[in-house]
């Protein structure tokens, strides 16, 4: 007896093909991302194996400019970036995007003025952004960049350089299961504020020392909570960077003529490969800087100070390689999304 199922008719497969579409495939989506120095967004639609990402935006707001010294944000920065969200916003509303999360994080968990920020940026582009927590930051980072993480090793560094602050998890990877946090931290330093503080145009040395040895004096306690450089030589480590500092690397490092995010997201870099490019970028000045085509007048006065966060990073852990992720919480936010989407189903919602 033949038991496999009847072949559909021609009516049958129109009207399994104009079936309404469930769980994550019956919308739209965006994420914002609203840090110390960029708002970015990307919006996408939901694939079977994960989204694509079917426009984006990406601009230097320096919402947090001066933030460090008086506590709150300025006025040229909000006007700056109420700007940058209302083209967001009107991305939003010509992609039809039905599903979103739009999130603030450093500057505006830190300024006093911050809650009066997002009542301004709500009522002039319609969007309501939250600010959030650094450990969800880090999760939902995390959760963007995991793909890229070495399955093959046991223990794992993950760090992200923002304008305002750096997060780091230290994880532990075991096959068959999604990473596990064993530890993170949120550093009060960023690529903004260790600019402003020692100067980001001109750098010399003896500065840039000085940056190196602050942040490695940040990094002490959650070192010396977790004997992270003691098991380098035991465990199979590996370090995923996914920041603005390491993909400039990258892009020096691969002597790119223009940024070219396929080439640079889950490439890798020896240790060797990362110091060369950074000595290179320290032995520019500013106006070099600028004249980079991967670097630019945005980030001109910004990257020595993401190299000397790094460089702590890496004198406190010298890993012999680490993988560049040009993706993250924006990436962790459209998933979160598809994910919450599809699980309505499963409740009958």
């Amino acid at each position: 007896m033949d038991l496999r199922a009847p072949e559909a008719t021609g009516d049958q497969r129109k009207a399994q093909n104009e079936r309404p579409p469930r769980g994550r495939h019956r919308y739209m989506y965006a994420a914002i991302d609203l840090g110390t120095n960029n708002c970015r967004a990307l919006i996408a639609r939901p694939r079977c194996d994960g989204f694509e990402v079917v426009d984006s935006f990406s601009r230097l707001v320096r919402l947090g400019e001066g933030l460090d010294g008086t506590g709150r944000l300025s006025e040229a920065a909000m006007a700056r970036t109420v700007s940058a969200l209302g083209v967001c916003a009107a991305k939003l509303r010509r992609h039809g995007v039905s599903r979103g999360r739009y999130i603030a994080t450093e500057a505006c968990r830190r300024a006093v003025n911050g809650d009066a920020f997002l009542d301004r940026a709500r009522v002039a582009t319609g969007l309501d952004l939250e600010v959030i927590g650094a450990e969800e930051e880090a999760h939902l980072a995390l959760s963007g960049c995991a793909p890229l993480l070495d399955n093959h090793c046991s223990r794992a560094i993950v760090f992200d350089i923002g304008g305002g602050s750096t997060e780091l998890m230290w994880l532990a990877i075991e096959p068959d299961m999604a990473p596990r946090v064993l530890d993170l931290t949120s550093l009060r330093c960023g690529v903004v504020t260790m600019a402003e503080r020692h100067g980001g145009r001109s750098v010399p040395p003896p500065v840039y020392a000085a940056m190196v040895d602050e942040v490695t004096d940040l990094l002490s306690p959650f070192e010396a909570a977790n004997g992270i450089a003691g098991q380098i030589a035991e465990v199979a480590l590996h370090m995923l960077g996914t920041s603005g500092t390491v993909t400039t690397l990258a892009a020096v490092h691969l002597d790119l003529a223009r940024y070219d995010r396929a080439r640079i997201d889950g490439s890798w870099m020896k240790l060797g490969d990362v110091q060369n490019a950074a000595r290179r970028l320290l032995a520019m000045d500013y106006d070099d800087r600028v004249r980079h085509p991967c670097i630019r007048r945005g980030r001109a006065d910004l990257v020595v100070a993401g190299c000397a966060i790094l460089e702590a990073i890496l004198r406190a852990w010298p890993v012999e390689s680490i993988r560049v992720a040009d993706r993250g919480l924006r990436e962790g936010m459209l998933l979160a999304l598809m994910d919450a989407a599809d699980a309505e189903v499963v409740a009958g919602i």
